[in-house]
C-alpha cells in the first residue's frame, strides 16, 4: 500500500464552504483538517503549531465529488484505463470517490475480485474504488450471482452494469434478494431486443444519416417494467443514466406512489443532444444514445424538481481504435471524470440548478444513495475535498485530458468552473 504523508495540520482560509449534507453555504469561511478529518468549522482559540493554511482566493471548498457510475478497463482491458489512471482523472475532476462497474473481465461476479479492486483504489491513495457487484454471473443475465457474498465483501451494490437484465424474472429475484441485505440492484435502462443493432437514438435525424436506430421508447418499456418489479418485490431499484423524458415521468409518478426508486442522469444527456453525432462524430456515439432537444430539456427539468437523485459521469474509456470505425461499427460510450463538474456546472450558469443543489447531486445525493459516510465536511469526517472556481473559464481538448482514455464527447467544449485542487484524505492530489 501506498506509503501517505499527511500535514500535521491543513487550514483553509477564504473560501465558501458548500455541504448540502448539513445545509451549510457560508463565504469566507475556513475549515481546519487535521489527521486526514475534517476538525472544525471556523477554528476558534489557539491553531496548532506549525499548521499549513491555505489561502482560497474566494473559491468553493465542498466534499470530494461521488461519481456512482464509473467504467475502467482492470481487470482485463487495462489499454482502455487501469485504477491508477482513473485515479489521475478522478482527482483532476475533484472526484474522490467512484463506483465502477462490474463489466471487466472477468466480471466482478467473484468476491475476490471487488476485494482487489476496493485494495487497488488504496494503493493510489487518491481515490476510494467501491465495485459494483454483477448481478448475474458473467453478466449473462441467465442465473443470479452469488450476491450475498458480493456484499459481504464489499460491493456497493449490484449491477449488470452497461447490459440490461432482460429476463423479468431473474431482475425480480435480484430485488427480492438485495432486499434482504438492504442492497440495491442498478438497471441500465434499454430493452435488449429492441436496442439490438441500433446506434442513434431512431427518428428523423438516425434515417438522414442512414445509421440503424433505437427507439426513444426501449428505455421507458424496460424502466415500467422494472417499476412493477420494485413494487412486487418490495426492493430497492436505481434507475442509471436516465435520459428520456417518458422515462422521468414514470419515475416522478412512482415515487409518488411510494415505489422504492432512485435514479441519475449522466452529464451528456443535458448537455448534448443528438444533433452531436452529426458528421458520424464517434466521440458522441453513447449508451443511451443522446437525445432530441425536447428530451435534454425533460432531463433539465427532472434535475431541477428532485426527480432525477444524482449525477453520474457515466466514465466509459474507450481506445482510438475503438472509435476510429464508421458509427455504426464503433463502440458506445464517453469518458466523463474529467468534467463531470465542468458541465454541472453550466446548468448554474443558465440559471437551472442552484449551486448547492448542483453540488448535492454530486456529494451528498450519491453517497446517500451508496450508504456512504462520504460527501460531507462535518466534523469528524475524512478529509476528500474538492476546492474549485465556478467562474474560471477552460476549454475541453481531447488529448490533454489527465487519465489514459481521451474519448470525450464535449471536446471543444468552453466550460465555467475549474477544480483548482482535490484533496484525500487530508492529502493534496490534485492541483499545486
Amino acid at each position: 500500500m501506498t506509503s501517505i504523508t499527511l500535514p500535521p495540520a491543513l487550514l483553509f482560509e477564504n473560501v465558501r464552504l458548500l455541504d448540502a449534507a448539513s445545509g451549510l453555504d457560508r463565504p469566507d469561511a475556513r475549515l481546519l483538517v487535521r489527521d486526514g478529518r475534517i476538525e472544525a468549522i471556523d477554528p476558534a482559540g489557539e491553531l496548532p503549531a506549525g499548521i499549513e493554511r491555505l489561502d482560497g482566493g474566494g473559491a468553493v471548498l465542498c466534499p470530494g465529488l461521488v461519481d456512482m457510475r464509473v467504467s475502467i478497463g482492470e481487470p482485463g482491458a487495462e489499454y482502455r484505463e487501469t485504477v491508477s489512471s482513473a485515479a489521475r482523472a478522478a482527482a483532476s475532476g475533484g472526484i474522490t470517490t467512484i463506483a465502477v462497474l462490474p463489466n471487466t473481465e472477468p466480471v466482478i461476479d467473484d468476491p475476490a475480485l471487488v476485494r482487489l479492486l476496493r485494495a487497488r483504489g488504496e494503493e493510489t491513495g487518491a481515490v476510494t474504488v467501491l465495485p459494483y457487484g454483477a448481478v448475474t454471473k458473467g453478466c449473462r443475465g441467465e442465473e443470479l450471482a452469488e450476491l450475498g457474498l458480493l456484499r459481504e465483501a464489499g460491493a456497493v451494490a449490484f449491477t449488470d452494469g452497461v447490459r440490461a437484465v432482460a429476463d423479468a424474472r431473474v431482475m425480480r429475484l435480484a430485488l427480492s434478494y438485495a432486499r434482504g441485505f438492504g442492497a440495491t440492484v442498478t438497471q441500465h435502462p434499454e430493452d435488449p431486443a429492441l436496442g439490438r443493432g441500433g446506434s442513434a437514438t431512431e427518428g428523423e435525424l438516425a434515417t438522414r444519416l442512414g445509421l440503424p436506430g433505437i427507439p426513444a421508447a426501449a428505455e421507458a418499456i424496460l424502466v415500467a417494467r422494472d417499476l412493477r418489479l420494485a413494487r412486487l418485490s418490495g426492493g430497492r431499484l436505481h434507475i442509471a443514466h436516465v435520459s428520456t423524458a417518458e422515462a422521468v415521468a414514470l419515475i416522478r409518478d412512482a415515487k409518488r406512489n411510494g415505489i422504492a426508486v432512485s435514479c441519475d442522469t449522466a452529464p451528456p444527456y443535458f448537455d448534448l443532444n443528438e444533433t452531436a453525432i452529426g458528421d458520424f462524430r464517434t466521440y458522441a456515439k453513447l449508451s443511451p444514445p443522446l437525445r432530441p432537444e425536447s428530451d435534454r430539456l425533460a432531463i433539465c427539468e427532472a434535475l431541477a424538481d428532485g426527480t432525477i437523485d444524482a449525477i453520474a459521469s457515466d466514465h466509459t474509456p474507450r481506445d482510438p481504435d475503438d472509435k476510429r470505425l464508421p458509427f455504426a461499427q464503433a463502440s458506445a460510450g464517453g469518458i466523463g471524470l474529467q468534467t463531470l463538474l465542468g458541465v454541472t456546472l453550466a446548468r448554474v450558469h443558465d440559471g437551472t440548478l442552484p449551486l448547492p443543489r448542483a453540488i448535492e447531486l454530486l456529494t451528498a445525493a450519491p453517497a446517500r444513495l451508496l450508504g456512504l459516510e462520504t460527501g460531507t465536511l462535518r466534523p469528524g469526517a475524512a478529509a476528500d475535498l474538492c476546492l474549485f472556481d465556478p467562474e474560471r473559464a477552460w476549454r475541453v481538448a481531447a488529448g490533454q485530458l489527465p487519465g489514459r482514455a481521451q474519448n470525450t464527447p464535449f471536446d471543444g467544449r468552453a466550460l465555467e468552473g475549474r477544480v483548482l485542487g482535490t484533496w484525500k484524505n487530508g492529502r493534496r492530489v490534485f492541483g499545486t
